[in-house]
């Protein structure tokens, strides 16, 4: 459902009053300066304003064009392969694709452009080039919309607004995406099982635990992984990495997550609760663990006589006590 018309705010540039004649000289010439009041009179400037994040454009076309971020909306679909747009220009361009006119083609994966700028960014893809740096920080982007995205971070720039709680962000996709924690909206759902995702990467990264596809390999070894971060976690492992460094002491870590357990022994947090007493535990594996206490659970079973244990380590010293000669 589409939402309600956003509303049109008008804002006002006002005139100095002009209470005696002054003469100003322009290339040698006087001239009245009264002859160009009518440039300073007072003018109605009619601003456009978007209700979702409070970005303000001078025309209502303009306006009609950017709600289509918010709602969504892609009224121009392609006849050819159903392929949708939010604005007209962008579907003439897609459809050139078909039509193979003035197209260039990556000679290393095929892909096609229309501009050959296009293409030559496309191509830092493969040589992992990144060509345009920040003058802020030094960071390099192989295309010059994302160096764009990244410097708005060092000027300050945030354009959209969440009207529900007053938060910034940078770019309409990220504000759509932070919209969804209000509204409880779950766009994309599994074509496996019946999960939903407030985020299209959720989503797309929930699906290969039913397809079993791993696209991201390891450059070090031949292991392939689900997710890039896994992957990146993995790669530490053979070149030592451990950006994580505790505020408290020396000790670095390869995950964040080890370097958080760590903290809470100088800190003292504990903050995993039994829900059967009141003992707390600084790691959520030590409460599992302390709960089959109350539980009676044994998940550790010995493959060579069935005899089941409530710690991993009982099941180890049983093993080799009782099977391993």
């Amino acid at each position: 459902m589409r939402d309600p018309e956003p509303c049109r705010m008008k804002h006002t540039e006002e005139q100095t009053d002009l209470k005696e004649k002054k003469h100003v000289k322009t290339g040698g010439k006087t001239r009245s300066q009264t002859e160009s009041v009518s440039l300073l009179k007072r003018r109605e400037k009619n601003w456009f304003t978007c209700t979702q994040c409070g970005k303000r454009f001078t025309h209502k076309q303009s306006l009609e064009v950017h709600m289509r971020i918010h709602n969504e909306e892609k009224p121009f679909t392609c006849d050819q392969c159903g392929k949708s747009f939010r604005q007209q220009g962008h579907l003439q361009r897609h459809m050139n694709i078909h039509t193979r006119e003035k197209l260039r083609q990556c000679d290393q994966c095929g892909k096609t452009f229309l501009r050959n700028s296009d293409l030559k960014d496309h191509l830092n893809v493969h040589t992992k080039e990144k060509p345009h740096s920040c003058s802020f920080c030094g960071k390099s982007f192989t295309h010059p919309q994302g160096l764009k995205v990244h410097q708005k971070i060092h000027t300050g720039v945030r354009d959209y607004m969440c009207f529900e709680c007053e938060k910034t962000f940078i770019t309409a996709k990220d504000l759509i995406r932070h919209q969804r924690i209000h509204t409880g909206e779950k766009p994309y759902k599994c074509s496996h099982c019946d999960k939903r995702f407030n985020r299209s990467e959720h989503l797309k990264s929930h699906e290969r635990i039913h397809t079993g596809e791993k696209p991201y390999k390891c450059s070090h070894c031949d292991e392939r992984f689900s997710r890039s971060e896994i992957l990146k976690t993995h790669e530490r492992t053979h070149t030592g990495e451990k950006p994580y460094k505790c505020s408290h002491c020396d000790k670095r870590f390869g995950r964040s997550e080890i370097l958080k357990s760590h903290e809470r022994i100088h800190t003292g947090e504990k903050p995993y609760k039994c829900s059967h007493c009141d003992k707390r535990f600084s790691r959520s594996a030590h409460l599992k663990s302390h709960e089959r206490i109350h539980t009676g659970e044994k998940p550790y079973h010995c493959t060579a006589c069935g005899k089941s244990f409530t710690h991993s380590f009982s099941l180890r010293s049983h093993k080799i006590n009782n099977h391993i000669k």
